[in-house]
């Protein structure tokens, strides 16, 4: 039995829409590139799906999802390594406190 593509679409717009909750109500900038990996993921099961289902025997959305996994990577890679040097400057990795780096 073949799970209907509504259900992926399902999952993936509560995956996206809690990564844009996440997003604005947090203030530790891990806990926001967690919920930007969570959106871009979202849109990787999009691909992943709508390849599946409109062209069965093609493997278009999966090299575009290996491409975004690629790229969230590399963006991860540079966030974390931007947070460590905020946190040696400034001690702490809440938003709220960015603002003493202008100094």
């Amino acid at each position: 039995m073949e799970i209907p593509m509504t259900f992926y679409l399902v999952v993936s717009t509560v995956m996206f829409f809690a990564g844009v909750y996440g997003f604005i109500a947090r203030k530790n900038m891990l806990a926001i590139l967690i919920s930007l990996e969570l959106m871009l993921n979202s849109v990787d099961l999009n691909f992943v799906v709508f390849n599946r289902y409109l062209y069965p025997e093609a493997l278009e959305g999966f090299f575009f999802t290996l491409f975004s996994i690629g790229i969230s990577a590399a963006e991860t890679a540079i966030a974390i390594a931007i947070i460590i040097n905020i946190y040696r400057n400034i001690k702490n990795i809440q938003v709220n406190n960015l603002d003493k780096m202008k100094y």
